[in-house]
């Protein structure tokens, strides 16, 4: 059974999840959270253990700083997504709200790390940095999107600031690195030259020996791929040591979104099921 702590021993904004293998199946060992966080596992045991997070309230609000320590036992399978879009709330203190992810694969483990998109309101202000260390074997699909904001609403590219830091070692070394920051200070955010007409960007990371066929079939594909002008998606793959990365830019976020959902299905084989079939 899940280890259980009082909330009142956590610092706030914590959560922390383990998964090891436990009879042949890979199942949460450890799970606990402290407000404003809240971490779900619908799936605690089986070919592979599902688990998110959600928030009370349903985003981050002025100065909320949140932190995930995810921890995969050798041999174990996890899917990590969110509930919901993570909606970063305007505030007139111009408080910046910040997350933080530490994740420890161990050996042969797989980790499908797919959070759903960042949605920055207006005058808000968010930083993201997220750390994955693997073992030798371990593999690791990590998606790191956001949207332009709440466009229905009129609000598209009107937060402050919003940044996020990607990094990835393995066996020790690091072999991945990637840092996006996009701040209203240094010029018009909607602007041609920085998001022009599109309204979400995603990146998709495929690292490790696992993750190997995948990222041959990607680069393949991606290699015969035409470029259209005034696409409403595009897609650029480049390769990476262990690995690959694909980058999204839509004018729509559900393209985006389906089209992750495509590259991602081979992760359905070692999960037993798709998490977004009921999703996207």
């Amino acid at each position: 059974m899940p280890a259980i702590v009082e909330n009142s021993v956590l610092p706030a904004g914590l959560a922390t999840l383990e998964v090891s293998l436990v009879a042949g199946l890979s199942a949460v060992t450890a799970a606990y959270a402290a407000s404003p966080m809240k971490l779900l596992t619908p799936v605690a045991r089986g070919q592979s253990v599902w688990a998110c997070t959600s928030s009370f309230g349903g985003g981050l609000v002025a100065g909320d700083q949140t932190r995930l320590e995810l921890r995969a036992g050798k041999n174990t399978r996890c899917f990590f997504g969110t509930q919901a879009s993570t909606k970063i709330y305007r505030n007139a203190g111009l408080r910046a709200c910040s997350h933080v992810t530490t994740a420890a694969l161990g050996e042969n483990s797989r980790l499908v790390f797919a959070p759903d998109p960042v949605q920055p309101f207006t005058q808000s202000r968010y930083a993201q940095r997220q750390e994955f260390r693997l073992a030798a074997g371990a593999g690791l699909a990590l998606v790191d999107w956001f949207s332009s904001g709440r466009v229905a609403r009129g609000e598209r590219w009107e937060f402050n600031r919003f940044q996020s830091r990607n990094e990835v070692f393995l066996s020790g070394e690091r072999i991945f690195l990637d840092a996006l920051s996009l701040d209203a200070a240094d010029g018009l955010l909607a602007s041609p030259h920085v998001t022009g007409r599109f309204n979400c960007f995603a990146l998709l990371l495929l690292i490790g020996e696992p993750m190997q066929a995948a990222v041959a079939h990607l680069l393949a594909e991606s290699a015969t791929l035409p470029v259209s002008r005034g696409a409403k998606l595009i897609a650029s793959a480049s390769a990476i040591p262990q690995g690959a990365v694909l980058r999204l830019a839509g004018e729509e976020l559900e393209a985006v979104g389906r089209e992750l959902h495509r590259q991602l299905s081979f992760t359905c084989d070692f999960l037993g099921d798709d998490p977004w079939a009921r999703k996207w």
